[in-house]
């Protein structure tokens, strides 16, 4: 069973989050270790392990990124720790960002990262399971990585 399955929710890049709170609530009533400890140690068991892929879900759902992660990890998509080859026009802006960093380029590189997620705004926001194609999928699996590469620079800026 998958995340959206046991979430009861359609699969989407961008999850609904009120329905995503209401069935939280629902399954940590239904699930939570706690309303196990008078059953087999076997029904206790799969209580915490059902709790635990309940909870693991939840913070996926959470953050954008890792449900977009998640959802081409679930299509095939994307591999753990894959490598991605990021286009060359792409590692050359941000090679000319990179140089001229400093504190104050924060909003230089948000502003970038809008721009790169502007190109897959209508294909997050619009998901349709069911007729979704590939090929904007694999837009999304490089914006994904962009954004990720973006994501390590602005880290740096911090340290």
């Amino acid at each position: 069973m998958n995340y959206f399955e046991l979430y009861g929710l359609p699969v989407s890049l961008k999850v609904n989050k009120q329905q995503l709170a209401q069935s939280y609530i629902e399954l940590q009533k239904k699930h939570h270790p706690d309303f196990f400890s008078q059953e087999t140690e076997y029904e206790q068991a799969e209580a915490l392990e059902l709790s635990s892929e309940v909870n693991k879900a939840y913070n996926t759902f959470k953050n954008e990124d890792a449900t977009i992660k998640y959802v081409l990890q679930l299509k095939g998509l994307l591999q753990e720790e894959e490598k991605y080859q990021l286009p060359p026009d792409f590692l050359m802006e941000v090679m000319e960002l990179n140089e001229t960093l400093s504190e104050g380029t924060s909003p230089q590189i948000d502003q970038f990262s809008k721009e790169i997620f502007d190109e897959v705004k209508d294909i997050i926001e619009n998901y349709n399971d069911s007729s979704i194609t590939t090929a904007a999928l694999l837009k999304v699996k490089e914006y994904y990585f962009k954004k990720k590469y973006l994501q390590r620079i602005l880290e740096r800026l911090v340290d």
